[in-house]
């Protein structure tokens, strides 16, 4: 896949996908490739930089803040999928049993719409919102 840069009669600059050089050559030809401003067909390959990545960029990157949260993130993700209870849609009605001492205490996680989960905390039951999406388990 490869990434253009194309701009149309009217001036206007998009980008998009194509699976080679020679796919945008054909699609173009064509009249296939058409500008999402104004409709035209009269496109060409616009000026572009190619995005190169060093391994010195790429090892900063690793680093980033940014990859630094989602790592974290990763981690407590796969430390709640192995240590807890995936209880999907029934979040609510089992933490309630929970609280009120009808089934043990046990480490659970499942959703919860916003109101729910404000009952819950009004009711003085302890859950927190986690930073990721469960995987969702059919059983």
């Amino acid at each position: 896949m490869i990434r253009y840069a194309v701009k149309c009669a009217d001036g206007h600059v998009f980008e998009s996908w194509f699976q080679n050089a020679a796919a945008f050559d054909t699609l173009a030809a064509k009249g296939h490739v058409t500008c999402p401003d104004c409709g035209t067909s009269t496109v060409e390959k616009s000026l572009m930089a190619p995005r190169v990545t060093t391994s010195e960029a790429a090892k900063s990157a690793e680093t980033s803040p940014e990859a630094q949260r989602d790592r974290k993130i990763a981690e407590l993700k796969a430390k709640v999928e192995a240590e807890a209870d995936y209880v999907g849609q029934s979040f609510v009605t089992e933490a309630r049993k929970m609280h009120e001492g009808e089934t043990p205490n046990r480490m659970i996680y499942g959703e919860a719409n916003p109101k729910d989960a404000v009952s819950l905390l009004e009711d003085g039951i302890p859950i927190a919102p986690l930073p990721f999406l469960p995987t969702r388990k059919a059983n």
